[in-house]
C-alpha cells in the first residue's frame, strides 16, 4: 500500500532566513534547498528529509498580497515528542506560547511566528515519559 504524507506547505513570510533559522532552532530541521522564486521572490525550504516548510517572499507588495496569510490557513501543527523542551525554545526565541491543552490522546499549544503565522505544537507522549 503506498504511503501518503503531506511533502510540503508553503508559506509566505517577509524574512525567511529569520523564519529558517526560528524552525531549524525549534526543530533540529535543516536547509534543504533555498533559491529564487516566482515573481522575483526568494524561497527557502527547510525540514527533515521527508518533509518541509517552502518558505517564501516577494520581492514586490503586489505579489505579497496575491500570497496573503491566513486566509484560510488556520495554523500549521507539528508533532514532537518533547513539548516542554519545545516550548522552552519558542519562549527563548520571545515568542509567546498560549492555548495550553492535554487532550486524550495528547497536549498542545500554539504561537505566533514573527509574521503571525500560528503553529500548533503537539505531541502524543506519554505524560510520565522522561
Amino acid at each position: 500500500m503506498p504511503s501518503t504524507f503531506i511533502e510540503h506547505v508553503n508559506l509566505t513570510v517577509s524574512d525567511p532566513e529569520r523564519t529558517a533559522g526560528l524552525m531549524a532552532e525549534l526543530f533540529g530541521w535543516h536547509i534543504r534547498w533555498q533559491g529564487p522564486a516566482i515573481d522575483g521572490g526568494r524561497t527557502i525550504h527547510v525540514g527533515d528529509d521527508r518533509s518541509y516548510l517552502a518558505l517564501y517572499t516577494a520581492n514586490h507588495a503586489s505579489a505579497r498580497e496575491a500570497f496573503a496569510k491566513g486566509q484560510p490557513l488556520n495554523h500549521v501543527g507539528i508533532v514532537v515528542d518533547d513539548l516542554d523542551a519545545i516550548e522552552a525554545k519558542v519562549k527563548s526565541a520571545g515568542l509567546i506560547s498560549f492555548g495550553h491543552g492535554d487532550y486524550a490522546p495528547g497536549r498542545r499549544f500554539y504561537f505566533l511566528d514573527h509574521d503571525g503565522i500560528e503553529f500548533e505544537i503537539v505531541s502524543y507522549a506519554s505524560k510520565n515519559a522522561t
